[in-house]
């Protein structure tokens, strides 16, 4: 008994603190490292065992006037007390403690926890739709099979055979529940578990139907036409509400989710509601300028270059991006121009760019001041 904390310490009371103090030190630590807050934590866990022998030990008039003489040692046979048998404490002991504490059910302790045949929601289901770049933008119309759980159409979902129905379980007469007692440190605690005879369904099927061999349920893929909103994105979801699997006793259906997964563009790049590519021009066009024939989302388009475009420079054309979802207003296509640098030259054509060079003061070099500025920083 020697590694065991004090008590007082353990619930963070003074030892002269009343019945009411060691109450609700309790509760505000109990609720705290309960084991259903902390799943797979066992420091928690332990920690939470030694809340409830310390609480048992104070909460107990008789109990806690042994420990204040002889501390632990009043409840170790070995050390010739009689033993209380206050060191034994622990989860399946508890019940349905925490439900009389705490007023109802708590985790999985039970005490006045809710019907387990009651209607619950049934569970959604997830597809991936795969679409086109020009799909995800423009929108479309899209047929989707899904796989899901529905009612039985011979049984209707009873598990009884036709011409038969389920009966209510005798055993606990329909709740789907039935209640325990046990003795513990407080007296007589009850709790609810899940009924052994219809497993909590609080029917009996007698004649079970020979197409769902009884569960009143089959699986059953069908078929949705989804509409796929103008400018949807990789990763965002389509919810089709009540269209998944079954609810269970009377509950609503759970719900589709569609995520759809858009393929790239062998052209154009989107981040937001913008897109971005990337377009090569001539030395000439540059230097010139000259009337490009864009590739947009709507299809090419008129764009007056200017003479003296750098390589890298970028326009933007308004309005040709990407649409924003249930508006009819769009993004912007933004165009970076790169200069090609001619290959396989002719004669005649060289001879030409050495006359350029000679007449700009490039033809012996780098023209002078060409590298001379640092770039500024955006």
């Amino acid at each position: 008994m020697a590694d065991k904390r004090d008590c007082y310490e353990v619930l963070g009371i003074s030892k002269g603190a009343s019945e009411d103090e060691i109450k609700k030190a309790y509760r505000k630590l109990a609720k705290q490292y309960h084991p259903d807050l902390h799943p797979g934590d066992k420091e928690a866990e332990e920690k939470f065992k030694e809340l409830g022998e310390a609480y048992e030990i104070l909460s107990d008039p008789d109990k806690k006037a042994k420990y204040d003489q002889y501390g632990h040692a009043a409840f170790d046979p070995s050390a010739g007390f009689g033993g209380a048998g206050a060191g034994g404490f622990g989860f399946d002991d508890l019940g349905d403690i925490l439900g009389n504490i705490f007023g109802g059910g708590f985790g999985g302790f039970g005490g006045g926890g809710t019907r387990r045949n009651g209607p619950q929601k049934g569970e959604s289901v997830r597809i991936s739709l795969t679409l086109t770049f020009e799909e995800a933008v423009f929108g479309c119309q899209k047929e989707i099979a899904v796989p899901r759980i529905e009612n039985c159409d011979e049984c209707g979902g009873s598990g009884a055979a036709p011409g038969t129905s389920a009966e209510t379980c005798p055993n606990c007469h329909g709740s789907g529940t039935v209640v325990t007692q046990q003795r513990t440190m407080f007296g007589v605690m009850q709790s609810q578990t899940a009924c052994p005879h219809c497993r909590g369904t609080g029917k009996i099927v007698k004649t079970p139907c020979s197409r769902c061999d009884g569960k009143g349920k089959i699986k059953r893929t069908k078929k949705f036409n989804v509409t796929i909103p103008a400018g949807i994105d990789d990763g965002q979801t389509i919810p089709l509400r009540g269209q998944g699997h079954v609810g269970v006793n009377g509950g609503p259906n759970g719900d589709v989710l569609v995520t759809v997964r858009v393929k790239s563009h062998a052209l154009f790049e989107r981040d937001g509601q913008n897109v971005y590519m990337e377009l090569p021009i001539s030395f000439v066009q540059a230097a010139l300028g000259a009337e490009l024939e864009v590739p947009t989302l709507d299809g090419k388009v008129k764009y007056e270059l200017p003479e003296g475009t750098q390589s890298g420079d970028m326009f933007r054309l308004k309005g040709k991006g990407i649409p924003y979802l249930n508006s009819s207003s769009r993004g912007d296509q933004f165009v970076t121009v790169y200069i090609v640098t001619p290959k396989n030259l002719t004669k005649e054509q060289k001879e030409l760019l050495r006359k350029y060079g000679e007449a700009t003061g490039e033809a012996d070099g780098v023209k002078q001041g060409i590298f001379g500025k640092k770039k500024k920083k955006g």
